[in-house]
């Protein structure tokens, strides 16, 4: 089973595409920079396209429409 759930992130999100986007500039963004939001051992994932989501589900990161 994934961790966020699709479910719950379309809740905060009205796009799957949306979501898609936010989350892969993100993940890019966390192995450029080695910048996280939560420390690195509270996220579930080990891979920073699961740990972006995370984030998104828990309000980290802000999306605008």
């Amino acid at each position: 089973m994934l961790y966020p759930s699709i479910d719950k992130l379309l809740n905060i999100v009205d796009s799957k595409y949306i979501l898609v986007h936010v989350a892969s500039k993100r993940s890019k963004q966390m192995l450029e920079n080695r910048h996280f939001q939560m420390r690195e051992k509270d996220y579930v994932n080990k891979k920073e396209l699961g740990r972006a989501l995370e984030e998104i589900e828990k309000g980290y990161v802000k999306i605008k429409n």
